[in-house]
């Protein structure tokens, strides 16, 4: 079991700091206003959690943000320069309690240069810590394509992620004003996908599955495959398959898991609700040393 870590300090707290200058007051102009990450979306981005004082999975989330820099032809700076803006931005944060640590890498300015990167630390949401305890009301929503077609097209960037959250975000508003919490992506041929911030995992038969990543161009999720990986800690076998949202229903329960929520129930799916026990969800958040 991982060591836990509190709560998160006020909001006001905040980090940042910028690669080759480390940290800089938080509201330090660090874009320019061509900057391509904000006209665009263009660029990556990795989101941690940090715990007793540094960031977990961090050698995951750095391989994982070096695939995404592949797949969008990023000038990514070196490892150990990334590794070193996260040390000195988790530095400066209270090591007695939990934070969202992120790391940014945008194209830079429209006019040319070299790309633009910097990290910040915050507080994790209220609505994070709930959704731990109390679980997500999901519904779906179709993705418009084939769940093969991402592997096909790669200017889908499938498996990258990038900057460009619209979608994401609007999935997500669209689900609070539907009176839920959560978006479970379909596709046209009728499997589950993934969520616009989370990997979806269930439980059937004794085995811990989740949706294949390479098949599918679904962001491959670091905390659902360290998940994945200790399953036998939790009695489970673990495997990858593709899934209906009937057979999510179904199951022995299912979970939306992410790098700073940790793992969240799924209560209902399209107002059914699942069979998702309290017990094993606190099980699972044990196993993964996140605090309720």
């Amino acid at each position: 079991m991982l060591e836990q870590t509190t709560l998160a300090p006020p909001a006001e707290v905040h980090v940042v700091a910028v690669l080759g200058e480390g940290v800089v007051a938080p509201d330090a102009p660090i874009l320019r206003a061509d900057d391509l990450g904000a006209l665009r979306g263009d660029g990556i981005f990795e989101t941690l959690h940090v715990r007793a004082g540094a960031p977990w999975l961090l050698d995951e989330h750095l391989a994982r943000m070096a695939g995404s820099a592949a797949r969008l032809q990023l000038a990514l700076p070196p490892e150990a320069e990334l590794r070193e803006l996260a040390r000195q931005a988790v530095a400066a944060w209270p090591a007695q309690h939990e934070g969202t640590l992120r790391l940014i890498c945008t194209r830079g300015a429209e006019s040319g240069s070299a790309v633009t990167v910097f990290a910040t630390v915050g507080p994790v949401a209220a609505s994070i810590r709930k959704a731990r305890r109390e679980g997500v009301a999901v519904l779906t929503a179709t993705q418009g394509f084939p769940a093969d077609l991402r592997g096909s097209a790669p200017w889908l960037l499938g498996g990258a992620k990038t900057l460009s959250y619209a979608v994401n975000m609007a999935c997500l508003r669209w689900a609070t004003a539907s009176g839920a919490d959560d978006v479970l992506w379909t596709s046209t041929d009728g499997y589950a996908l993934e969520a616009p911030t989370s990997t979806l995992v269930w439980l059937e038969g004794g085995t811990l599955w989740s949706v294949p990543a390479e098949a599918t161009g679904i962001l491959a999720g670091t905390t659902a495959r360290w998940l994945l990986d200790h399953a036998g800690e939790l009695g489970w076998d673990a495997a990858e398959r593709l899934v209906t949202p009937a057979e999510v229903i179904d199951s022995d329960g299912a979970w939306l898991t992410s790098s700073v929520r940790g793992v969240a129930a799924i209560r209902t799916l399209d107002g059914t609700p699942l069979k998702t026990s309290p017990q094993v969800t606190d099980d699972i958040r044990n196993v993964l040393g996140f605090p309720s």
